[in-house]
């Protein structure tokens, strides 16, 4: 009698669990897509607040006509007199005036192209290192180091202090603004405000300063 065969031994293999295979992972990128996308997403969200706020500054704008009317002017009887029109003339047209400011800074700036490249310059670089940057973004690195967001910020606002007061551009944009004001004050104190209505409501809260309600506005409160 034949003798019975040995049993069959199982011949898979069980590969143990820190052996098998798995995935890899690509987080890098995904987080650099993220980030190239949040950018013009950031971009386009901080143009649109500018321009809301552009359009609703410029809507408290008083009528040109009234502001160009020359036979409301007229040589004031005294120092005190020039005052009390300035100060009502710059309630009423508050708007008006930061326009006409705003275009002799533009003018100027038009005037010398090399401080209007200093500016637009130092501007990107508030918008990309700062105004513009994703929370979440790594540290800024470079020269072989990096950079925390206190040292970017200490960075720029030195940069800034640096364009603006030690170069030509800081005497010019004051000169402007100087000339802006001139212009401002001779026309508050030789306008007669008597047929201005001054007893209108403000628009919000923030129109005792329009300057800082449109920045806080345009930038969403980060600066």
């Amino acid at each position: 009698m034949a003798a019975a065969s040995p049993p069959l031994l199982p011949t898979t293999i069980v590969l143990p669990a820190a052996a098998a295979p798995s995935p890899s992972p690509v987080p890098t990128a995904v987080s650099s897509a993220d980030n190239n996308d949040a950018n013009p997403a950031a971009a386009g969200a901080f143009l649109s607040r500018l321009l809301e706020s552009t359009r609703r500054a410029l809507s408290g704008a008083r009528p040109w006509a009234e502001l160009a009317d020359r036979s409301a002017l007229s040589r004031p009887d005294s120092v005190a007199d020039a005052t009390s029109r300035l100060r009502k003339n710059l309630a009423y047209f508050r708007v008006n005036y930061a326009a006409v400011v705003a275009l002799s800074l533009a003018a100027a700036l038009l005037a010398h192209p090399f401080s209007l490249a200093a500016l637009l310059a130092l501007l990107a670089a508030w918008c990309l290192l700062y105004i513009l940057r994703p929370a979440d973004a790594p540290p800024l690195a470079a020269f072989g180091r990096t950079f925390s967001d206190k040292e970017v910020l200490g960075g720029l606002i030195a940069s800034s202090a640096f364009v603006v007061f030690l170069t030509s551009v800081g005497s010019l944009i004051f000169s402007a603004l100087a000339l802006g004001a001139a212009v401002v004050c001779a026309h508050g104190a030789f306008r007669v405000p008597e047929d201005l209505f001054l007893d209108e409501p403000d628009q919000g809260a923030g129109s005792g300063n329009p300057l800082l309600s449109f920045i806080a506005g345009a930038t969403g409160g980060r600066v």
